[in-house]
């Protein structure tokens, strides 16, 4: 829209709503506005991270193909991430898992 045509909503809106309630409407609508920004946003990112994995994936796939073997630059650096996060996923898993152990052993509970 361009500075026109602002111009013309804001007077028809004047007119309709009058000079009480245009301001709770502006508000209102830009509330939605910005709702439906964060929206297209979340699932922008939801849609980048999921073709990232699947890339991730497709070149595991590729890697194993190979043997691990001559890898290009590319397939090694994404076997390392998957590597990396699996490792942490693991590690992450075994901490909690002895915090459970050590809880059980001198009776706290929560």
């Amino acid at each position: 829209m361009g500075m026109w045509e602002l111009v013309v909503v804001f007077i028809v809106g004047l007119v309709v709503l009058g000079p009480e309630r245009l301001p709770v409407a502006i508000r209102t609508v830009s509330r939605w506005v910005k709702t439906a920004k964060a929206m297209a946003n979340s699932v922008k990112a939801e849609v980048s991270e999921e073709l990232r994995v699947n890339e991730l994936h497709e070149n595991l796939k590729k890697a194993e193909q190979q043997g691990l073997k001559d890898l290009s630059p590319d397939l090694q650096h994404s076997v390392s991430e998957l590597q990396q996060a699996a490792q942490s996923v693991t590690h992450s898993y075994k901490k909690n898992q002895s915090q459970a152990t050590n809880n059980q052993a001198t009776g706290d509970s929560k």
